[in-house]
């Protein structure tokens, strides 16, 4: 006979496995439909790759596009807001929420189309950024671990180390 000790661990055991097994087969099955965000920026941009349902990576342009789940939150160590050490992050609501772009390269970098940036951040440790309209003008600028919002329709990011 056994003992009720190994009884109520074994009743234990089964109970998590039949709890768990609804969100396992909800991942397997790709429930989580896409975000149409990030299905029309993965359409309009070569080389991106889909990570889940919120989030792609674009590895040639060291891009990054993240649009906040129901759950919320990001991950990421952050140095400015939700914006990881050493990147400019773009967002498409003011005070740096609501979808995210992020790149980890410094240069003229290029707002995907149909993205509007209400706010930035420049989680760097030196330079500056600037949002930029189509005319080259200087919407809003961030220093190195800072960020701003964003008047007009930026498109382009200047990053300055």
């Amino acid at each position: 006979m056994r003992s009720p000790r190994a009884v109520l661990t074994a009743l234990i055991v089964a109970g998590l496995l039949v709890v768990s097994a609804p969100a396992a087969a909800s991942a397997a099955t790709g429930e989580d439909e896409v975000d149409p965000t990030i299905a029309q920026m993965l359409d309009e941009i070569p080389g991106g790759v889909l990570i889940d349902a919120h989030r792609a990576v674009w590895p040639a342009l060291d891009m990054e596009v993240t649009v906040p789940s129901v759950l919320g939150g990001f991950a990421a160590r952050a140095a400015v807001g939700s914006c990881a050490n050493g990147r400019i992050c773009a967002y498409s609501n003011g005070s740096l929420s609501g979808t995210t772009v992020t790149w980890g390269t410094c240069g003229t970098l290029t707002v995907p189309t149909g993205f509007v940036p209400r706010s930035f951040a420049n989680a760097r440790s030196s330079g500056y950024a600037q949002a930029r309209n189509s005319a080259g003008g200087v919407l809003a600028t961030a220093n190195a671990g800072a960020w701003a919002n964003v008047g007009g329709t930026a498109k382009t990011v200047r990053c300055v180390l």
